[in-house]
């Protein structure tokens, strides 16, 4: 979970492995073998390190359930959709009828671009 998380925000921050590694001073295959879970207890030092490089808090790697780095960074664009679907009164369970008729207008928009 460590892993998956230091990659994801790794990839959101547009940095490649080799620019992460650098900058945390730490090497790109240790680095690399803690992305991919390989190495499941990395010290609270290295940790740390990447977290600042990420400029997240150190407790984001520790709680992710609870902190969420990842789920921090979810473009304000979707929190205003969602904000305005609620006021125009969309329950949850429509979604799944709106993102149908989503559906459609993508592929009639898609056909018309083509012709």
């Amino acid at each position: 979970m460590l892993g998956k998380t230091i990659y994801e925000l790794r990839k959101q921050r547009g940095l490649t492995l080799s620019e992460l590694a650098k900058r945390s001073k730490i090497s790109k295959s240790y680095l690399s073998s803690i992305e991919r879970n390989l190495n499941l207890n990395p010290s609270i030092q290295v940790v740390n390190r990447i977290a600042k490089v990420l400029e997240v808090e150190l407790d984001a790697f520790l709680n992710p359930v609870k902190s969420s780095a990842v789920q921090q960074d979810i473009d304000q664009d979707l929190i205003d959709f969602a904000t305005e679907l609620k006021e125009t009164g969309v329950k949850t369970g429509q979604i799944k009828e709106y993102r149908t008729l989503i559906d459609y207008i993508n592929w009639k928009v898609s056909k018309v671009e083509k012709d």
